[in-house]
Formats: C-alpha cells, structure tokens, sequence
C-alpha cells in the first residue's frame, strides 16, 4: 500500500515511521525548517518531500497519482479540507483521511469536501479518558467501525459475577461476541459450555454502549 501524508508533525511521523516499518510505501510532505530537521532523524531522507502539501506540482512529484490512501495531518483545517477536495477531484486518489485540529470545524468534514474518513482528535481522546474512567479494569485494544464498537480485555477476578458460570449462560449484552479466553497462557475457545474461572483473559467485540454492562459482568 502506498500511503501520501500531508504534514510532518508528531502525529504524521509516527504514522509514517509504522507504516515503514510495515513495510508500506509512505511518502510525507512538509515545509517547515524546524519539522523537517526532526523528520530527516526518523525517516529515510527518500520518503520526505520539501514544500506545500497543497502545491499540486509537489503532489504530483510525491506520486499522488498512485496513492492508495492520503492522510491529511496539516495543521491547519482549512489546509486539510482543501487537500482532500484537491486529491479527490483532481488526482482521484481512491481514499482520504483528515486529522480535525479544532472541533469546532467537524461539520466540514464530510463528502462535500471528499472527505472519506475524519479523525477528531480531541473527541477521540476525551472519548477514551471517558471509557477508562467508567469500565474499570477492562482495556480497550481496537475500535471499529469507526468507533461503533470496541475490542475489549478484561482478567476476571474472584467474586465477579461471571465466575463460575458458563458463557452460553452470561446476560451479554445485545451485539456482544466472546472472541477468546486466556487461561494460564492457553488459549481456549470460547465455546457456550466453556465455564469462565478466576484469572481468565477474556477477548470480546462489544457494541461500544455496551461496553460499560460487560464491564460489571467481568468485574
């Protein structure tokens, strides 16, 4: 996959560093002095294009026309609404992600301006301290669906009400699925007569809503 990121800040080196590391084709602009020095230290000098995200002449030498996805990480939101429209319109790059600096510019994020996916920073974080500070123990490792649901761990510990029961017995939430059980570093399927014990690891894909009910089922 060949990955176009417009900006050169925390967020967009650390995606580009991943997507290198796994082996993905990233190409990264960015025109500010002080960035580019960091960026020259964590990224191969080849990956990093110098000048405006929003040039379309640099675009065309970053290889926008065989992008498979840009993600716009400018620091400006008027800068990644117009990237987005420009990239779709102009280049028909096949998928667009934009980073939302102020939430109060989330309403512009949408098809109008070709934005596929928006990631609102600030409601991601404030979403996540909100879920941490309500479901205990459990560990949020994924969302998906763009936030619909969540893969969530939970250790089970003496007294919680899903000791000793079987899983085919638990009142599970509503578009709730018990992926796996760890127990003493095995895994076991998670099969309806399989009986959950103290210390287990369970994996489950929860209706984010949810996740707050299986929380008191597994605490």
């Amino acid at each position: 996959m060949f990955v176009l990121i417009a900006g050169g800040g925390r967020t967009a080196s650390e995606l580009g560093r991943f997507l290198v590391d796994q082996k993905h084709e990233a190409h990264l602009i960015e025109d500010r002095p002080e960035v580019l020095a960091r960026l020259h230290r964590e990224l191969p000098t080849e990956a990093i294009h110098v000048g405006s995200a929003i040039d379309a002449v640099l675009l065309e030498h970053a290889g926008i026309r065989k992008c498979d996805v840009l993600a716009a990480c400018l620091p400006r939101d008027a800068d990644n609404l117009a990237l987005c429209y420009l990239a779709r319109s102009r280049f028909a790059v096949p998928r667009t992600i934009a980073c939302i600096n102020n939430p109060y510019n989330a309403w512009l994020f949408d098809e109008a301006f070709h934005v596929d996916v928006a990631l609102n920073q600030s409601s991601i974080l404030a979403t996540l301290i909100q879920e941490e500070m309500s479901l205990g123990d459990m560990m949020t490792l994924l969302k998906l669906r763009r936030g619909k649901f969540s893969f969530v761990e939970e250790k089970i510990p003496a007294g919680a009400p899903a000791v000793g029961r079987r899983i085919s017995e638990l009142p599970l939430p509503r578009n709730c699925v018990i992926a796996a059980v760890i127990r003493r570093g095995e895994i076991e399927i998670p099969r309806g007569d399989l009986a959950l014990q103290e210390d287990d690891e369970v994996l489950a894909i929860v209706e984010a809503q949810a996740a707050s009910e299986l929380a008191r089922l597994f605490s």
